[in-house]
């Protein structure tokens, strides 16, 4: 059944308006007509089967026929901190996590990182990046559309709305994520912080720590940023959910 997400407001009184582009996508590739069925989601977990009543030429209105909380939601909400990656990984770090269960990613420019872009130049793209999130929530069924972070200065952020926080770093020999997500209790919202191409300088891993993030070893493979959040990502998921 073919899956749309709507704004919670467009879903009232029994029935959803659906309007924008997926008006045309609707009539004009899918060649949906009135009768048939869909899956709506309103993006905040809950998700609608709805039937196809009316089909103008700016909106279509369904009849919601059932409603249900979505099944694909982790139990533990994790936001990626992404170290800002070259040109075009950052779309393939966006599709990827999205389709494994991530909340939320904000991109932050690190002292070694290759890319450096202020944060307006950043908001430019960062349309973009929320429109290939909202592409890989629908096709991974996905019960929310992920948020796309401004460009974050993690020399400044603050951390305490998560339950824990969990820094990849190719130097920390002592503890794995395993151990670290295994010694926490109670973990709802979960932080990655991955690195740039460059890696972390010792102060910046420094001042992480002070601020209550805890240095993480991901193997003994060095792995590239756009694998290394996908990878923490997996494996925290794995852990947590298991």
């Amino acid at each position: 059944m073919h899956r749309f997400f709507v704004a919670p407001e467009a879903i009232a009184n029994g029935t959803a308006v659906i309007e924008g582009e997926d008006v045309q996508h609707m009539k004009k590739v899918l060649r949906l007509s009135r009768g048939d069925e869909v899956t709506l989601c309103d993006g905040r977990k809950t998700e609608y089967t709805a039937r196809i009543e009316r089909m103008e030429k700016e909106c279509i209105t369904l009849q919601i026929l059932a409603s249900a909380s979505s099944k694909t939601e982790p139990r533990c909400s994790v936001t990626l901190y992404q170290g800002l990656p070259k040109a075009g990984k950052l779309e393939t770090i966006v599709q990827k996590c999205v389709e494994l269960g991530v909340s939320r990613i904000i991109p932050f420019q690190a002292a070694r990182s290759v890319v450096q872009l202020s944060a307006r130049d950043f908001e430019k793209k960062r349309p973009r990046y929320a429109r290939v999130a909202y592409e890989a929530a629908k096709q991974s069924r996905r019960g929310i559309i992920p948020e796309i972070g401004g460009l974050a200065d993690l020399s400044t952020e603050n951390f305490s709305e998560y339950d824990l926080v969990l820094l990849a770093y190719e130097e920390e020999h002592g503890m794995t994520l395993k151990q670290a997500l295994r010694c926490a209790e109670n973990i709802s919202r979960l932080a990655l912080i991955i690195g740039p191409e460059g890696g972390f300088a010792c102060d910046e891993v420094a001042s992480l720590a002070e601020r209550g993030a805890v240095p993480v070893s991901l193997g003994p493979r060095i792995l590239r940023t756009e694998t290394a959040g996908m990878a923490a990502l997996a494996m925290a998921l794995y852990e947590l959910e298991g």
